[in-house]
């Protein structure tokens, strides 16, 4: 299986969602890893996510700054989570999508 993955510095999620809907219909991506979501989980919009045929979401978020997730067109599985910011900011968030590990 090849899987489609990009990457996006969204810079506040919610106030894009309307462009990643646009680019995600445009260039069809598997998985899309967004940094800098700048929200908690309970405020993403999943919807948004779901209606662009990508609802399998994992994310790390944090109120206001940094937040990172992933969203597949397959499930994700857990993986170790990959620690490495030293302040526990939310910077990064792993799973595997189709035998592969992201992070």
């Amino acid at each position: 299986m090849r899987l489609r993955l990009t990457t996006w510095n969204v810079n506040s999620v919610r106030l894009r969602a309307e462009q990643v809907a646009r680019f995600v219909d445009e260039q069809a991506p598997d998985v899309l890893c967004l940094q800098e979501i700048k929200c908690q989980e309970a405020e993403f919009p999943r919807a948004a996510f779901e209606a662009v045929g990508l609802p399998h979401i994992k994310i790390a978020g944090q109120k206001g700054w940094h937040g990172v997730a992933i969203a597949s067109r397959y499930p994700i599985e857990d993986v170790a989570p990959l620690n490495v910011c030293r302040e526990g900011h939310a910077r990064c968030v792993s799973g595997k999508i189709a035998g592969v590990e992201v992070q």
